[in-house]
């Protein structure tokens, strides 16, 4: 427990100056921001040599986070989620307060609620949605497990997470669905 709560300390004073992490999330290990700053954004788009109009998933600790970054939202999506033992991202449409190379090009946005203890008590401490992309380069597979991530990605933060470092259980990636008139459409 020791280095949990030491990872939460030292990754809010890293995401409050702008900086970005290597954390592991309720899927796989991420990179990641404050999900309001697009400076910190842009560092992330570098690192992973992504193509700038690529949008990302941004990572909230409750459904009343998604409310406040979601201009109208369908309770009904709250209820779906509810059924659901995988973590699930929904596509939002008319995503707000949130960095504009964040969003996809039509001003929505890939969000998911955390079940992680980590995650959501770093994005609880940090009071702002928080971006999560793989921990990998662009057009690579994305790690598994924190041994397979890349020295270019681990070197190129500002700060690592040790919290599950030596977890080895194989992560998957998130199921991503689209809310499209009160019924989801499975993307991933």
């Amino acid at each position: 427990m020791q280095s949990f709560t030491s990872d939460i300390e030292e990754c809010l004073k890293v995401l409050h100056a702008g900086g970005i992490i290597l954390y592991p999330t309720d899927t796989i290990w991420g990179i990641g921001c404050d999900a309001t700053n697009a400076a910190a954004v842009e560092r992330i788009i570098e690192l992973k040599q992504r193509p700038a109009n690529k949008s990302f998933v941004v990572l909230v600790s409750s459904e009343r986070e998604v409310m406040q970054h979601i201009a109208t939202v369908d309770l009904a999506v709250f209820d779906y989620l509810e059924t659901i033992e995988s973590p699930t991202t929904v596509i939002y449409e008319n995503a707000i307060g949130l960095a504009e190379n964040v969003l996809a090009v039509d001003g929505s946005v890939a969000m998911r609620i955390c079940s992680d203890e980590f995650c959501k008590t770093l994005i609880k401490r940090f009071r702002k949605p928080i971006v999560s992309t793989s921990a990998n380069i662009s057009n690579h597979a994305a790690p598994k497990i924190f041994s397979e991530i890349d020295t270019r990605i681990i070197e190129g933060v500002d700060y690592v997470v040790k919290h599950l470092q030596d977890e080895i259980t194989v992560a998957s990636p998130s199921i991503i669905v689209k809310w499209n008139n009160g019924a989801p459409e499975r993307l991933r």
